[in-house]
């Protein structure tokens, strides 16, 4: 029995990290793809690594963006080993080569000497919506994107410095630095491309985690408790309750679902107890078993 225990719990374990890797390489991917035919020949540099890559890849024509984004991530990678130790990297590592990688896999596949479209502001909007996702993507299983957050790292250990403001007057000296190269008119779609991708990365990880809290008061839980168990196969809280002004014994049902289960609670109700109240609350902080786990 043990030993049948230990192997689903094996294979669990095998599965979440597979799903783990695809998910990482999707969001450096989406990432990498941004980056090559939307930020490079736009010459969007809206900061970090790519944005710096960018910069010096209009600067020395000879090399392209894939082969600053190697040298700069293996700088930070370095000075990473250096103050943080192999074992504070962690994925970092793995992060930082892969996006280089497949920058400069796209670049070699679909080089983009010109834009897609005469229009900056469209090439804008997905310069900024395919990495936000991509980052997003990999926020949300607990990586990162490598680059400059290696040094966020080093300077939360080693430094006093707010890091946030730290990173966003970096952010600001590329940005800067792309209006200097490239024009005013280039600078101001950085800044608002910085802008608005701290937004969309926000919004798309709320909208992954999003989850409906449903809360159910009625005067017939069985047939509702057996609907979530069986039909849905979630779990719920029950608790017992009375009615303040009808002084009524009532029961109150407490569930976590998706949308799309939520939905199907509501038309349950409608069609079999069609005098139960309930609330659905929107929430992108479920953490525990069936969802994110508590790590």
């Amino acid at each position: 029995m043990m030993d049948l225990v230990k192997d689903a719990f094996k294979k669990e374990k095998l599965l979440a990290n597979f799903r783990f890797f695809v998910l990482l390489n999707l969001g450096l991917i989406l990432t990498a793809l941004g980056i090559v035919w939307f930020k490079t020949p736009n010459h969007f540099a809206f900061g970090g690594t790519s944005g710096l890559s960018v910069l010096l890849s209009a600067l020395f024509p000879q090399f392209n963006v894939g082969f600053f984004m190697w040298v700069l991530n293996l700088i930070l990678v370095v000075l990473g080993f250096v103050f943080l130790g192999i074992s504070c990297m962690g994925w970092t590592v793995f992060s930082s080569f892969a996006l280089s990688f497949y920058v400069s896999l796209c670049e070699a596949i679909w080089p983009m000497p010109h834009p897609f479209t005469d229009d900056k502001l469209l090439e804008l909007i997905f310069a900024v919506l395919l990495p936000a996702i991509g980052a997003a993507i990999v926020f949300n299983i607990g990586a990162s994107t490598g680059g400059t957050d290696i040094v966020a790292l080093i300077l939360t250990k080693h430094s006093s410095l707010n890091i946030g403001t730290a990173l966003m007057v970096s952010d600001v000296l590329i940005i800067i630095g792309a209006a200097a190269i490239f024009g005013v008119s280039t600078g101001l779609y950085c800044i608002l491309g910085l802008i608005g991708k701290s937004f969309v990365v926000d919004g798309v990880i709320e909208n992954i985690n999003q989850r409906k809290v449903c809360t159910v008061v009625t005067s017939n839980p069985e047939d509702i408790i057996d609907f979530i168990l069986d039909d849905l196969h979630r779990s719920a809280t029950v608790e017992d309750a009375q009615g303040a002004y009808t002084g009524k014994d009532l029961t109150v049902i407490i569930t976590v679902l998706t949308r799309r289960e939520a939905a199907r609670l509501r038309n349950f109700l409608r069609t079999n107890d069609n005098h139960a109240f309930i609330t659905i609350v929107n929430s992108s902080e479920i953490i525990g078993k069936g969802f994110r786990a508590l790590n």
